[in-house]
């Protein structure tokens, strides 16, 4: 479904990603993991087209879309979530999926009043609230729920574009153990039906959701491989995981 060929940025002297080779597979969960300054994010970032690369090629679906920017990405496919939540708390939970149905639907698009309305547009975020636990809080504000609600309202948001590709940067950012437990089961149950890109420090996380781990070390992949030969990695363990661990 992705691959990625000598993907380059740089940012002043800093190369943040350095010559990134990778390749994702339709309907795995592909965890990408590293210390901080590792590149995390700036990788997701160009894959979603929100930076653009210096050098090397990004493929999705066999289409070059290196230089396309993200809302035709978006178009085609590429879900993103954020480190830092990115909803609109002064609607409600059914709301800011609407909107997002909206944005991605042939429907007119003039905004905010037609989707606080419209059955078209009311119906699908219901049922997306429904498939991510949400439905008894779909008449609740954003920004009365839970930090962990928030978290898969945003992902909600992300699945009402109907991605082919999930990328889920620190879905549980900020969450403590017991949201964290309920994230874990959430996104478990996403695996089985989208294919994911998850970023993310959790190790619980990475090694129960992961079928395949990529390891990030100052903007460069050190390793790729199935959890239990990456946990093991001599190489992985003294970069990153020894610590973590």
């Amino acid at each position: 479904m992705l691959e990625v060929r000598q993907l380059v940025k740089s940012f002043g002297a800093l190369r943040a990603t350095d010559g990134i080779d990778l390749d994702v597979r339709e309907g795995e969960t592909h965890a990408i993991i590293g210390p901080n300054g590792a590149g995390k994010t700036t990788f997701i970032g160009q894959l979603a087209g929100n930076i653009r690369p210096d050098g090397g090629r990004i493929i999705f679906a066999g289409e070059d879309i290196t230089d396309l920017p993200a809302q035709r990405r978006a178009r085609k496919g590429l879900a993103r979530s954020f480190q830092i939540t990115s909803i609109y708390p002064e609607f409600s939970a059914l709301h800011n999926v609407a909107l997002a149905v909206q944005a991605t639907s042939s429907h007119s698009f003039r905004f905010w009043s037609p989707a606080l309305k419209e059955a078209s547009l009311l119906e699908p975020a219901g049922k997306i609230l429904s498939e991510v636990g949400l439905a008894e809080r779909a008449r609740v504000l954003a920004a009365n729920l839970s930090h962990g609600e928030q978290r898969q309202l945003e992902v909600a948001m992300a699945l009402a574009t109907r991605p082919r590709l999930l990328l889920l940067d620190e879905p549980m950012a900020g969450m403590g153990a017991e949201e964290s437990q309920r994230m874990i089961g959430f996104l478990g149950t996403l695996k089985q039906r989208h294919t994911m890109i998850l970023v993310e420090h959790d190790m619980d996380a990475v090694f129960r959701l992961a079928d395949r781990i990529s390891v990030l070390v100052y903007g460069r992949v050190i390793a790729t491989d199935v959890p239990e030969k990456i946990r093991l990695n001599e190489e992985v363990r003294r970069a990153y995981l020894g610590e973590e661990l």
